[in-house]
């Protein structure tokens, strides 16, 4: 082994340190090892995670509207902190989604460190998961295609929701799928978010090694959830196009279970 010593002689006497030397030589330019990739990959994880598990649970509540009008209802209210307050706070939703939108950005932010840079970079990445026909990179592919897709997708129904969470509703919800004309937008967004968030547990799955499961079991349970969260979008997207259909010529009114309305009515006159 080669050591260097503290202080080298020179030619004419002078003597010279060996960090000097390291610089000269360039050696001190050399890259330290660092931990931040590594911290930001686990954010990037966390922060993926906690998106698919809002994904599953916001499936389940949109797909209240299945159950019938006070179901879907139900929900909305209880979001909204009907049943704990005597009265409708639209605002709570919006702390939700404010919340939901930061975290969205969040790891928007870090994938973005993983995307191709340049279409060079994008087409050897096409051209790699081509040639070897290797499952794994063919489905980061599409995950990044579907990222990309959400940038707008999500954002824009983010800040819909922020703003207007007065418009979440049985028959609100129902007319804007089919009177503004947004079932297109949300079956995009369905099969963008689906697809996206299916394939990301999937390479968590790998990544972090839990659970320790063989590869072609994990591809047969991500494709399994990924089915049956799309099929159960499509039943609710379409209950929600039925009830459009049918409210067409009432555009504005809102539902309100009969209870709900007699005990808004009483409390209203006792004030």
């Amino acid at each position: 082994m080669c050591i260097i010593p503290r202080y080298v002689a020179i030619n004419d006497g002078a003597r010279m340190s060996s960090e000097t030397i390291m610089i000269h030589a360039g050696l001190a330019e050399r890259p330290r090892r660092s931990r931040w990739p590594a911290r930001l990959d686990l954010l990037q994880s966390i922060s993926g995670l906690l998106l698919v598990l809002f994904m599953f649970g916001h499936m389940f509540f949109v797909s209240s509207i299945l159950f019938g009008e006070t179901a879907m209802w139900t929900i909305t209210k209880l979001f909204e902190g009907y049943f704990f307050f005597g009265k409708s706070y639209p605002w709570l939703v919006s702390c939700i989604v404010g919340a939901v939108a930061l975290l969205f950005v969040m790891h928007a932010m870090l994938a973005m460190r993983k995307f191709p840079i340049n279409f060079r970079q994008w087409r050897t990445i096409r051209a790699h998961a081509k040639v070897m026909r290797h499952e794994d990179s063919t489905l980061w592919v599409w995950q990044a295609y579907t990222g990309f897709l959400l940038f707008f997708l999500a954002s824009a129904h983010l800040y819909q929701m922020f703003f207007w969470p007065h418009e979440i509703g049985p028959y609100a919800s129902a007319d804007r799928v089919w009177s503004d004309g947004l079932w297109p937008f949300y079956i995009a967004a369905l099969l963008a978010v689906e697809l996206h968030g299916g394939i990301g547990l999937y390479r968590l799955a790998i990544k972090w090694g839990w659970p320790n499961a063989p590869r072609a079991a994990l591809r047969k349970v991500k494709w399994a959830l990924t089915g049956f969260f799309l099929v159960l979008g499509l039943l609710s997207l379409g209950a929600y196009m039925k009830i459009g259909h049918a409210h067409r010529d009432h555009v504005g009114e809102r539902y309100t279970p009969a209870w709900a309305a007699e005990q808004d009515a009483q409390r209203e006159g006792r004030q």
